[in-house]
């Protein structure tokens, strides 16, 4: 067994990743809650199946231009600094959603408007949180520290929604905003106490050619290529999270809802706490392309029953495969992108898992509003297999991908060693 546990390394050996660890985990929380009360206000105003979608449809562009903006800025500047900005942004952010719920009469426009404005303070943020890892555990604690990050995050969703659900249900949709500001107020404090992480002695100054630079990288490599268009393709075909409120009600168990929305974060936690067997794995590529497989075919069969602990069950295998999918996705990033380019390319891989969710919640939206919420959810399963097959065949680089052998991976392992025991580089060799 001690060969599935978890590795918990990164944690024992930096303070930093502990605290940016610690950090996230307490965002993630309250992030969460709010994740289920957007919603789940949208539709008590509205009733609406495309305006509960359009929430998700207004982050589209925010996150485009500053996912990729905020990838150059993670090249430039110090990564600790802009996390713990984005942070407080988004703790403003939630304080307004919390003013507009205690009105009589809550504003819709507003809500879309915080909405896009998350979704721009996220592209900002999380490839400064994806660069830095590199800079804060050993290079080859990064598929352990993959694992670990993804386990806060799935803590987060399975407890958020779970409390959420309750807090709203029981009290109103302010009390969810309010825990969220709670937990902004933890984590920003964790992240004050964090070392800087300056950017690296190659680091180019923001501007539109080191973005064309960085996307230029990530269409020359092809193996990369696969991660992102796989990912894209499973998410945009088989991603039913807009859904739920309405999955619960034609269930007939609307107390159910926070369960519909944890199911997949406990077979990927599942995944997560047996980890240990990831490091085994060198064929990344082949690992991801079944996972997602494995991913469209769960999604497939929740859409086939009208049983809820079986609706449960499928995702949460829905959720264990798209956890093995990040688990190799990440690895395979962090352990072949040079550190110079580790900002834009995250700003990169931003896109790619969360564009696809995002526009595949209109899309199950749509279709459910055209034919029925079962249809939508069973061949966008099945679509979701077929596109994965399709891509992956035209993708030889990605299929044959060895973490042993890979040249950038050899490459990167020297380079990532080098910056994390001399982070001041940058400045000796100015």
């Amino acid at each position: 067994m001690a060969n599935f546990a978890i590795d918990l390394a990164p944690l024992r050996k930096s303070k930093d990743f502990s605290l940016l660890w610690a950090a996230g985990l307490i965002s993630y929380f309250g992030s969460m809650i709010t994740y289920v009360a957007v919603p789940f206000q949208i539709k008590e105003l509205t009733g609406s199946y495309v305006a509960v979608a359009i929430s998700g449809l207004v982050e589209i562009v925010p996150l485009v231009i500053f996912g990729l903006y905020g990838g150059v800025l993670a090249d430039a500047l110090d990564r600790k600094k802009l996390i713990w900005v984005t942070e407080l942004l988004s703790l403003l952010f939630t304080v307004i959603l919390l003013i507009n719920s205690m009105m009589d009469s809550p504003s819709l426009l507003l809500i879309y408007i915080v909405s896009g404005l998350f979704a721009a303070v996220s592209g900002l943020r999380q490839p400064a949180m994806q660069a830095a890892l590199p800079r804060l555990v050993d290079h080859e604690d990064m598929t352990a520290a993959a694992a670990l990050m993804s386990l806060r995050w799935q803590v987060g969703v399975i407890v958020g929604p779970a409390i959420g659900g309750i807090l709203i249900s029981s009290y109103s949709v302010a009390v969810g905003y309010a825990a969220d500001i709670a937990t902004f107020i933890i984590s920003i404090a964790l992240i004050a106490f964090m070392k800087n992480i300056p950017p690296s002695h190659e680091a180019e100054a923001p501007s539109l050619s080191a973005l064309i630079e960085g996307v230029k990288y990530a269409f020359s490599r092809k193996d990369l290529l696969g991660t992102y268009l796989i990912d894209l393709a499973a998410m945009f075909f088989a991603m039913p999270t807009a859904l739920f409120p309405f999955w619960a009600d034609q269930l007939g168990a609307p107390w159910a809802l926070g369960l519909l929305y944890a199911a997949g974060t406990v077979g990927s936690i599942a995944i997560v706490l047996t980890s240990g067997w990831a490091k085994n794995v060198h064929f990344y590529g082949r690992a991801i392309m079944w996972a997602a497989i494995g991913w469209g075919v769960a999604i497939a069969l929740s859409g086939m029953t009208n049983y809820l602990w079986l609706v449960l069950l499928f995702l949460c295998l829905a959720g264990a495969s798209d956890m093995v999918s990040a688990l190799f996705r990440s690895a395979m990033w962090n352990q072949t992108i040079p550190d110079n380019l580790r900002g834009r390319l995250a700003g990169i891989e931003l896109l790619s898992y969360s564009l696809g969710p995002l526009a595949g919640q209109m899309r199950a939206a749509s279709m459910a509003a055209a034919t029925t919420l079962s249809f939508s959810v069973t061949s966008g399963g099945i679509i979701c297999v077929i596109a994965v097959v399709l891509l992956a065949s035209f993708l030889p680089d990605f299929r044959k991908f060895d973490i042993r052998t890979n040249k950038y991976a050899l490459e990167n392992q020297k380079m990532a060693e080098k910056l994390r025991l001399n982070p001041q580089s940058k400045d000796e060799n100015s």
